[in-house]
């Protein structure tokens, strides 16, 4: 049995050919090693022990179970489960968004499905193209809109109602025929697009959309809407037009050349030593380019030089257009064509906005602008020049922040007679109850959290005003809970200006710090930050899950046999340690327990 890295490196090698067509890729479903892999990836999620339609979890995970999905994949049999509706609800909407949740066999399925589209399908990718993919991210979106932008008039912002949700069955599949011609495969992407949901116990057959919440949802959406990057990508290459460089406008080059004029004469003047031309030419050197510093180098619109550039994060994307507003809306009125007519989605016509580059756009929580600035600095030559002028600038709105702190209340407003607001930092309740090492973690991870997505901006510096409120309330929130007083507290656990908890673990007590890093701008996309994707080839790493499942040893009674079952619990602070198993599975710190048949059904009963 080959093992999933050859198959996923031989599947990525042939996709790199456009040409081939793989038609022999269901047999690789009945790897058992693959379902292995994918265990390993859903146990790591916290989404592992939720229940689908089924009433399953992955708790009973074992060789027996994946080897009874291989079979039923073999004979056909296979069928996945409806997936069970829930509705989260939109930040800043009173709307909510559907999500689906499958059944955990199903999952195992679909993440071996998704694993294998991966390797077909990435090679291919647009490199404009940034959501749910390896090595990318919203950072990495954002840092190409600010690297290649530049200088651009307008912005077409896009938005396309419902995308998931609307994503037509047929066209999906006939893309996906492209490239694989592998019927049994298929038919299972057939199975599991129309596996339908279940919602108050009431069975609903899903005729659009791809599965939400579903593993292979995100591969799908992105090989459907790749469709959209290619259309783009021409667009471009019909749009784009420059000749061999792009020419300065008249007035800037003629002032140029008598600049260039007049610091001949000044070296000449220099050379022969009179003092009096020199001074004369120095001032007209300087009077000449303070003139080139209020020019427009090149043309407001410049017929021979236009460009299209687009980003794509998702279903949001945002072209930067460098030309005439009309062509702006042209590009805006073919992609509402070719949406409708290829793919059979909608352009929003209220949210699909044509904005100039001068104002505010949001793109990812993120605030954009082209910008003007005449502000100059000297170059490595000593010249002075515009550096700022016609660059991108990101920014941290203003809301994203103040509406965490409302949030997370951690703060209430004040209103003085006069009409003015005062924000006032205050205790939070539900953290009371925490122990004080928890608290400070759950402060830290929320302003951590808020910092890390948006280190890009050129303003990030304002959540200095964000920590300053924190800080108070997380101050109220031990003063609540010990009751008493803020200047009591900061006696207490403030130590040269950090404030600090003490916490026991079993290497010793330990001290955890408030954060107190500071905010300063971080523009490096750092992988990090990017989207979570497996790395298949540390799956054998010793004591990993698969190692202790196939090592065929019980972790609580120590036979040796070869049906190990892996028993899972939700969360560890859950376990009372009353029981033999509870009391192995809290001094391990694990959340699973490989067990023998015996000892997994001691633990059920």
């Amino acid at each position: 049995m080959r093992s999933p890295e050859v198959i996923l490196k031989n599947l990525g090698d042939k996709a790199k050919d456009n040409s081939y067509q793989f038609k022999r890729l269901y047999r690789n479903l009945y790897n058992p090693e693959m379902y292995l892999l994918a265990y390993q990836k859903i146990a790591s999620s916290e989404g592992s022990m939720t229940a689908g339609t089924d009433g399953n979890t992955l708790d009973g995970m074992s060789m027996a179970r994946v080897n009874r999905i291989i079979a039923s994949l073999k004979d056909h049999s296979y069928q996945p489960q409806p997936a069970k509706r829930k509705y989260i609800a939109k930040k800043n909407s009173g709307k909510k968004r559907p999500l689906g949740i499958p059944s955990t066999d199903d999952k195992l399925v679909q993440e071996v499905v998704r694993v294998m589209l991966e390797a077909i399908y990435e090679p291919g990718f647009s490199v404009h193209s940034h959501g749910f993919r390896p090595n990318r991210s919203c950072h990495t979106c954002l840092t190409e809109v600010k690297r290649t932008f530049t200088g651009v008039k307008w912005f077409v912002e896009g938005d396309i109602k419902g995308c998931f949700d609307n994503i037509d069955h047929h066209i999906l599949i006939s893309i996906v025929r492209r490239r694989i011609t592998d019927e049994s495969f298929i038919e299972l992407l057939w199975k599991f697009l129309r596996a339908g949901y279940l919602e108050n116990w009431e069975y609903n057959t899903t005729y659009s959309g791809t599965p939400q919440g579903s593993g292979v949802s995100p591969i799908l959406a992105n090989i459907y809407l790749s469709e959209l990057d290619a259309f783009v990508e021409k667009l471009k290459s019909k749009y784009d037009r420059q000749d061999s460089y792009r020419k300065p406008q008249k007035e800037y080059s003629q002032t140029l050349a008598l600049a260039h004029y007049w610091e001949k004469k000044r070296k000449t003047a220099v050379e022969q030593g009179d003092e009096a031309e020199d001074l004369r030419a120095k001032g007209r050197v300087d009077e000449l380019y303070a003139k080139l510093r209020s020019i427009p180098c090149f043309p407001a619109i410049d017929p021979t030089f236009k460009k299209i550039q687009y980003v794509r994060y998702a279903d949001d994307f945002i072209i930067g257009v460098i030309g005439p507003k009309a062509d702006a809306e042209e590009i805006k009125g073919k992609l509402r064509a070719f949406l409708h007519d290829k793919l059979n989605l909608t352009l929003s016509e209220e949210k699909t906005k044509i904005t100039h580059s001068a104002e505010l756009v949001r793109f990812l929580g993120y605030d954009l602008t082209v910008s003007r600035s005449q502000d100059y600095s000297r170059d490595k030559n000593g010249n002075l020049k515009r550096h700022w002028n016609g660059q991108v600038k990101l920014y941290l709105p203003h809301e994203k922040w103040f509406n965490k702190l409302l949030e997370y209340r951690a703060m209430y407003i004040k209103k003085c007679p006069d009409g003015k607001e005062i924000w006032k930092p205050t205790y939070r309740g539900k953290l009371i109850n925490m122990p004080d090492a928890q608290i400070v973690s759950k402060f830290n991870s929320e302003i951590r959290g808020l910092y890390n997505y948006y280190r890009l901006a050129a303003n990030v510096s304002v959540l200095n005003n964000f920590y300053r409120i924190m800080r108070g309330s997380l101050f109220k929130t031990f003063g609540c809970k010990y009751r008493t007083t803020y200047k009591h507290i900061k006696a207490k656990y403030v130590r040269d200006g950090i404030f600090s908890v003490k916490y026991s673990t079993k290497g010793g007590d330990k001290e955890l710090q408030f954060y107190h890093d500071g905010f300063q701008q971080n523009v490096k996309a750092a992988p990090d930050f990017s989207d979570i994707m497996p790395n298949f080839r540390k799956y054998t790493k010793e004591r990993s899950l698969l190692h202790r499942l196939k090592n065929g040893i019980c972790e609580l009674c120590g036979v040796e046999t070869k049906e190990i079952v892996m028993h899972h619990v939700r969360r560890l602070k859950d376990l009372k340690g009353e029981t033999e198993w509870e009391r192995v599975m809290l001094r391990i710190r694990r959340k699973s327990l490989a067990l023998c048949p015996c000892c997994y059904s001691s633990i059920q009963t």
